[in-house]
């Protein structure tokens, strides 16, 4: 297939927290507001003259200084987010809004307060609770904080209009986001896909990393290329796996599992799409405030959320997921030292497995995983497995006939 045509503009956008879509923002007197989390609701931080952007730490490198602070048994993540912000990467946030959904990204949060890594003179972290299960009177406390500990801070902070028509029209535009990287997405569904993962990949991670308003038109004329762009005769891979689990902002993984003659079809991790390009759905009886809350603490499939119910319906989306999608396996993969996921992994590939027949590979890595020859390896063997139980299922088929 051809190349996209912004795809190398979509890389280079990703090279960079404070790329030149979100200097364009700036220069244009809006704010940026870093987050990490699915738990904070992303079209909170767009209202106004506010704009999101989902943090990441790309290239990095030695993260011997943060380290020192959190020690070496903490997410890698959290401490490379940590070891940027010290080097001054974050110096062009407004804000950070925090979630305290678990202890590693907290210590972030608080070194980067404590150790003055921006020195705007209006910049702010600010945190919310997290619950463990979704019911009313959590829906309820979820609510109230966003508004008393995000809204009112961007408000006294910076100035923004916090209105109900104002997050309403901030939520038109997400809506509008979210179509077009699910149509874009779907097109995974097909046999013969005109789209790569990895290239979902690309297009899904400029859409938490730039300001909508600036990112919007390029997505936009990447949805119409796509679907007219002419694909192989032959598809590219040769197994179509689901990838579900932590933090994946690292292009690398993709590329390496892509390469290794996989295609991921579905993308069921943090940063990824299932959750996140959802359209948020509001009615004009309830405060839109707790629509939204309601919305992400619903569509949340964080293994912070202990609850049974919360556990069935990960399972149960990840079976959905790879059926609509048609995969053929299922990778779970963790961050090191990530504590949820180190829970959630192993027994959730179990169940998948034995209960639900789904062939699956279960791995740990690092942030980066630049060229790892052991996960090439063991993404090579899942994938000669798949290949070879797909051969002896068409075998019997035909002997059966």
């Amino acid at each position: 297939m051809q190349d996209l045509r912004h795809l190398i503009t979509f890389e280079k956008l990703l090279d960079d927290a404070n790329n030149d879509l979100v200097k364009k923002a700036q220069d244009e007197g809006k704010y940026a507001i870093g987050y990490t989390c699915y738990h904070m609701p992303e079209v909170l931080l767009n209202v106004d003259n506010c704009f999101s952007v989902r943090l990441r730490a790309p290239r990095t490198g030695s993260i011997d200084i943060s380290t020192y602070y959190m020690s070496n048994y903490t997410c890698e993540f959290a401490r490379s987010l940590l070891e940027r912000g010290i080097e001054g990467g974050y110096g062009f946030l407004d804000g950070i809004a925090g979630v305290d959904a678990c202890s590693a990204m907290n210590r972030c949060y608080e070194h980067l307060e404590i150790l003055d890594c921006n020195s705007k003179p209006h910049f702010f972290v600010t945190h919310t609770d997290v619950p463990y299960k979704v019911e009313e009177y959590n829906i309820d406390q979820v609510a109230t904080q966003m508004k008393l500990r995000v809204l009112d801070v961007m408000h006294e902070k910076l100035g923004t209009d916090i209105s109900e028509r104002a997050i309403r029209k901030a939520v038109e535009e997400h809506n509008e986001l979210c179509r077009i990287i699910t149509e874009i997405g779907n097109f995974r569904k097909l046999d013969n896909p005109p789209v790569t993962g990895y290239e979902f990949h690309v297009i899904c991670l400029v859409s938490y990393c730039c300001p909508t308003k600036q990112i919007l038109p390029l997505l936009e004329e990447t949805l119409e290329e796509i679907k007219g762009r002419k694909t192989d005769l032959k598809p590219f891979y040769r197994a179509r796996v689901a990838v579900v689990g932590s933090e994946v902002d690292d292009l690398d993984f993709t590329r390496l599992l892509e390469e290794s003659g996989a295609m991921v079809v579905a993308d069921r991790y943090c940063y990824g799409s299932f959750p996140g390009r959802e359209v948020i759905k509001l009615n004009d009886e309830e405060d839109v405030i707790r629509q939204i809350a309601r919305h992400y603490m619903y569509t949340s499939e964080c293994p912070r959320y202990m609850a049974e119910e919360k556990i069935q319906q990960r399972r149960e989306t990840v079976d959905r997921l790879a059926k609509e999608f048609k995969a053929d396996g299922i990778i779970y993969e963790q961050m090191k030292y990530c504590d949820f996921w180190a829970f959630e992994r192993p027994l959730a590939s179990h169940i998948m497995a034995e209960e639900f027949g789904w062939p699956t590979l279960s791995i740990d890595r690092s942030y980066n995983v630049h060229n790892s020859g052991q996960l090439r390896t063991r993404f090579q063997a899942f994938v000669e497995a798949l290949e070879i139980k797909k051969i002896r299922k068409q075998a019997g088929e035909e002997g059966t006939a």
